[in-house]
């Protein structure tokens, strides 16, 4: 940052009258050389910039949901909802009646990472919100009808740890209505299945940060600063998925590693010798996206199964973003953010424009989980301090708590839940 301030500095300087600007510049003058100062930032400055970038140019609009291929009807729907309601816009209401949905010592399949109370979290407002539509309501999550829809069949969260807190509350949505002695949770590498024995049923999580094969796929060692993703390569993983009746996907934060993403076209990852070009962030992304259709295409039948994508999770990494105090993040905030024009300034635009794009192109029946507005108002909702540490923490971070606050992941019960009501709603009522 100190490094951005004397940039910010060198530029001020260069634009003042006493250096090349010799005579008073024209508007238009101030205008292109503004627009070109950004874009050598932008290059400069690799993520950070691209902040900068949209902070300059403005806020982006919501992602809109792709257009789809039209269905007679798709599997698993009891009806069609109200063509006029979209159960991505609305706004959280309190709740303190229907909120949680469960108890959080209640499931014990929550990971220590994601049991905030057990880890210390002094209070539980952000447990007491429910998601309300425009001009509907979201139908009332049902286990029963869950667990009878999954009889006999498989469902799987395939993705990254968001996606995993997702299969976990899936899971913690289901179980109380399982007696103890007829469900379990097994964890194999990158696999994990929760069966539910009386409906030979399974809901399963797939560890696949980016879909492709990576660098990063060690289910439990993927700490890697130098991420490479290896073209074409989804079948690597996708071998596990293959006869799941219901998919969602996600896959976002482990592609943003600045503009550029490294991409393996030939040789091994351990290899000191390996044939690596770069993509744009968005190249690479799209490229991700585009082989999981085309891995759907193949393996998924469209009369029989469902497929979901849920969209970008955000991170609310700088209270300055929503009119905080500068230098903090989620640490403390036990309030959402109650501007309904708030989007944040962590750059999700050009990606969440890939999704549109490539989607809408796309013939195949994905049904889109647009969760990233709707979150974007929760900086209350996310672990912060209050998780199990993955190594010790160092007495300068102890200090700190901001410089060790996770505003990425969040606390169960709470904000994911509202998620799979939100895949409950668009699988029976899409």
């Amino acid at each position: 940052m100190k490094e951005n301030k004397q940039m910010k500095a060198a530029a001020a300087s260069a634009l003042s009258p006493s250096s090349v600007f010799r005579k008073q510049p024209s508007a238009s003058a101030y205008i292109i050389t503004l627009l070109l100062f950004i874009l050598f930032v932008a290059v400069l400055y690799s993520q950070e910039s691209r902040c900068l970038i949209a902070e300059e140019i403005g806020q982006p609009e919501p992602l809109l949901a792709p257009v789809l291929a039209s269905h007679e009807k798709l599997p698993f729907a009891l009806r069609e909802s109200e063509e006029s309601c979209d159960v991505f816009s609305g706004k959280w209401v309190r709740d303190e009646v229907a909120r949680p949905l469960y108890e959080e010592h209640d499931c014990p399949y929550i990971p220590p990472q994601l049991t905030c109370q057990a880890q210390g979290r002094p209070d539980k407002d952000y447990q007491f919100w429910r998601w309300r539509p425009n001009g509907c309501n979201l139908p009332s999550f049902n286990a029963t009808l869950m667990l009878e829809t999954l009889r006999g069949k498989r469902m799987m969260f395939v993705g990254d740890s968001l996606n995993r807190g997702q299969f976990i509350s899936m899971v913690c949505l289901v179980q109380s209505a399982i007696p103890k002695d007829e469900k379990s949770m097994e964890t194999n590498g990158s696999l994990s299945v929760f069966t539910a024995k009386r409906y030979n049923a399974s809901i399963e999580f797939y560890w696949a940060p980016f879909l492709l094969e990576s660098n990063s796929d060690n289910a439990f060692n993927h700490r890697i600063s130098d991420r490479m993703v290896r073209k074409g390569s989804i079948n690597k993983h996708g071998r596990y998925w293959k006869g799941a009746d219901i998919m969602v996907f996600n896959t976002y934060l482990w592609w943003m590693t600045g503009l550029h993403m490294k991409v393996l076209q030939a040789g091994s990852f351990e290899d000191e010798v390996k044939k690596v070009v770069e993509l744009t962030t968005e190249e690479a992304y799209a490229m991700g996206i585009k082989s999981m259709l085309r891995w759907v295409k193949k393996n998924m039948d469209q009369n029989k199964t469902r497929v979901f994508f849920t969209s970008m999770s955000p991170s609310h990494a700088k209270s300055s973003d929503w009119g905080g105090e500068p230098g903090g993040n989620c640490y403390r905030e036990t309030e959402m953010i109650s501007n309904k024009t708030y989007w944040g300034s962590d750059c999700r635009k050009s990606i969440m424009q890939v999704v549109k794009d490539v989607f809408r192109k796309s013939k195949i029946p994905i049904t889109l989980l647009n969760i990233t507005q709707l979150s974007s108002y929760r900086k209350d909702a996310h672990t912060s301090i209050y998780k199990k540490q993955w190594t010790p923490l160092t007495p300068r971070q102890l200090a700190d708590p901001v410089s060790y606050a996770d505003c990425v992941h969040y606390c169960l019960p709470g904000l994911q839940d509202t998620w799979n009501e939100l895949l409950f709603a668009k699988l029976f009522y899409p």
